[in-house]
């Protein structure tokens, strides 16, 4: 059980350095100067979080497509499940959605009054 954890953290961070590594393949990690964001133009985001004890999320986005994709990697046996890929170019073009009060149009009509 121990041997299959450190296996599949091992795959996930391997998993994690290959998105991070496509973002600036040229540049060593010591030689950054710039922001991260300012080098994800044309490449891939990848952040990861814990989903649970047993599991651990992997969230990639490609800023250049507008596409999201989620992997669900199991701790236990290393397993990586594609749970979802979305395009986000539409999401985007939102004013608003599941807005709470004041939405955006409320405030500007307020700025315009003055």
């Amino acid at each position: 059980m121990r041997i299959a954890v450190v296996g599949a953290s091992t795959v996930a961070s391997l998993v994690i350095a290959m998105f991070l590594a496509a973002l600036a393949p040229n540049v060593g990690l010591a030689q950054r100067n710039e922001p991260l964001q300012a080098r994800a133009t044309g490449g891939l985001i990848a952040m990861s979080t814990a989903a649970g004890e047993q599991r651990q999320q992997v969230t990639v986005i490609d800023p250049e497509t507008r596409v999201l994709g989620v992997y669900h990697i199991d701790l236990a046996s290393g397993e990586i499940v594609l749970k979802s890929v979305r395009s986000i170019h539409w999401d985007l073009q939102l004013g608003v959605f599941n807005g709470t009060s004041p939405l955006p149009r409320e405030v500007q009509s307020l700025l315009e009054q003055k």
